[in-house]
Parts: structure tokens; sequence; C-alpha cells
């Protein structure tokens, strides 16, 4: 992928958080318990979080935006590493939807870090460790719920 400036990576990132709350409304609309149709529902805030974060910082201006953002250590406990890809059906457990969640955030890290790989300029490094930043919080905090409910279930 190819960007001309630092306007286009923000307006796909904003295009890939978007299509990701979509994701998780549609499938909420397929799940007849309500704790999966609320969980998946959180999942799209979270999205939109991330959307209204990448809107706010092409409203302020980019370099400004991304100066004022708090880089940190993310850790990486990989729950999503060993699954293998999943197709979203209805009627999934709240665990199967929580792995389904964790390896789509892997894949949006990995593509990040992909591009953060090819980046160019100080600017776009910037704006591309934000955005894996940003999402190797939310996959953290997928497979810590994941590793939580799974000890509820004694496994």
């Amino acid at each position: 992928m190819n960007f001309k400036n630092l306007q286009e990576v923000i307006d796909f990132a904003i295009e890939k958080e978007i299509e990701a709350a979509d994701f998780y409304e549609q499938v909420s609309q397929q799940e007849s318990m309500s704790g999966a149709k609320d969980m998946l529902l959180e999942f799209a805030a979270e999205e939109k979080k991330h959307r209204r974060l990448l809107e706010e910082l092409k409203n302020k201006g980019i370099v400004e935006g991304i100066s004022e953002y708090k880089f940190k250590w993310i850790p990486d406990i990989k729950r999503s590493n060993y699954i293998t890809e999943m197709e979203y059906r209805p009627g999934m457990t709240y665990s199967e939807l929580l792995l389904l969640a964790m390896k789509r955030e892997e894949k949006a890290l990995a593509l990040y870090n992909q591009l953060l790989e090819q980046a160019e300029g100080e600017s776009s490094k910037h704006l591309f460790k934000m955005l894996c930043q940003e999402e190797a919080k939310h996959k953290l905090a997928l497979e810590t719920k994941y590793d939580d409910y799974m000890a509820e279930m004694g496994d």
C-alpha cells in the first residue's frame, strides 16, 4: 500500500475502523442472546472510539495531534496467535466471539505494523506507531477478557 500523504493514511485508518464497527453491529443483530449482542455492541463502540480519535487527529492537524499522543508499551500475551482464522456464524458461544474479535485485532495490528515498516518520515512512523498501540490495547483487552472468562469456566 502506498500513501501519498498522512491525510491518506488517516482516511485509510478511519475506513478500517468504520468497517470494523459495521461488522460488529451487523453481527450483533444476528445474535439472539442479549449478552452476546451487548458484547458485540461494546466491540463496535471501541472501533467507533478509534474512529473518533483518528477524526480528531485529522481535524486538529496530524503532526500536532500525534505530538500530544502518549506512547507506552502494550504487552502482547499472544492468545490470538494460537487460533486459526474464524468466520462469524450466528449462535457462536461467548468464548468463540471473543476469539473472533481477538483474531480481527491481531490482523489489524499486523497490518499497521507492516505499514509502519514501510513508512517514510517521522510523522508517518509516529502515526503508524499510534495506530499499532491502539490496536494492541484493544487486542490485549480482548485477550485478557478471554483469559478471565476461561478461568471462570474452570479452564
